[in-house]
């Protein structure tokens, strides 16, 4: 059996479950798009191809392989974009939360059944109909867990709109002994660099009480500020839009020390190595016009010293 654990996002890695790239169906048409990213490769012929990004899913599992983590997969299902595990679920503390996501992902969850099969079955939940939730807005942070979520009357509009109030009271239900911190996030339908998808594409927690902030993401100066004042002006790396739209936040925390980038991503790359960050390039820039780079590709499911 796998005894889940995580409680932040950046505690020595053991397990997890990396996306797979294999099989995932023609170019989505336009109006298929969940994301305005997806919508601009899809309508400029420039929409990734499927080998390109298995080798790019390939590299990545390389550098985990390196560091004697336990990758599982998910079933490979025909003509399915498998990539984004982290939308479908997430873990925190010892409990697997099954997102409610677009009904039409439902088979994603599916996918990873011969991993639920060694989890405690009642450790896996699945919250009521009305919580609209995934992981790429969940972060858990110690005694915080950080939420990003959209509650403004014109919230069933956006497509980009995946967490809800309701998620947010629902997580602080479940974790009374910590505060939920929710962020309220700047979206678009049409424009990606003015959309962030999840509270992932413009914030992360990294090691050695860094993060990566990008402000413009936020919709609320006060809930950006929080943020800034909780981890310091001096140990910030904040993004600019064009930054933001290729990803510079959704890297992917191995251990405290250790940090999976994109290899294009040279000003924060550079930046990282120089607050003594060991960082693992590789390449990932044709998944990235999906609107998901690697936080988005991986569930971990345990993570402890």
């Amino acid at each position: 059996m796998l005894s889940l654990h995580v409680v932040d996002e950046v505690a020595p890695l053991k397990a997890v479950v990396l996306g797979t790239a294999e099989s995932c169906g023609p170019v989505p048409k336009p109006e298929e798009a969940y994301d305005p990213k997806s919508l601009e490769h899809i309508l400029a012929g420039t929409y990734p191809v499927e080998s390109d990004m298995i080798a790019e899913m390939d590299a990545f599992a390389r550098v985990f392989e390196k560091y004697d983590v336990q990758v599982f997969r998910p079933s490979v299902i025909e003509d399915c974009n498998q990539i984004f595990s982290r939308d479908i679920a997430f873990v925190i503390e010892d409990k697997l939360f099954h997102s409610n996501i677009l009904p039409d992902r439902e088979r994603e969850f599916e996918a990873i059944q011969h991993v639920l099969d060694i989890v405690d079955s009642k450790k896996v939940i699945r919250p009521p109909e009305e919580v609209h939730i995934e992981g790429g807005d969940v972060m858990p942070w110690n005694d915080f867990i950080f939420v990003g979520t959209y509650t403004g009357d014109d919230y069933p509009d956006f497509i980009t709109a995946r967490t809800n109030k309701e998620a947010v009271e629902f997580l602080k239900a479940e974790f009374p002994h910590k505060t939920v911190k929710a962020f309220e996030l700047r979206k678009s339908n049409t424009n990606a660099k003015e959309n962030a998808l999840h509270l992932d594409c413009c914030f992360q927690p990294l090691g050695k009480g860094k993060a990566i902030l990008h402000k413009n993401g936020f919709l609320v100066d006060e809930e950006y500020q929080w943020l800034v004042n909780f981890f310091g002006q001096e140990n910030i790396f904040e993004i600019s839009a064009d930054e933001m739209y290729q990803m510079f936040s959704n890297v992917f925390s191995i251990s405290p020390e250790i940090v999976v980038s994109e290899k294009n991503f040279t000003r924060l790359n550079n930046w990282l190595r120089d607050q003594g960050f060991t960082v693992e390039e590789i390449p990932y820039a044709e998944i990235a016009k999906q609107e998901g780079l690697l936080r988005c590709s991986t569930l971990p499911l345990i993570r402890e010293y």
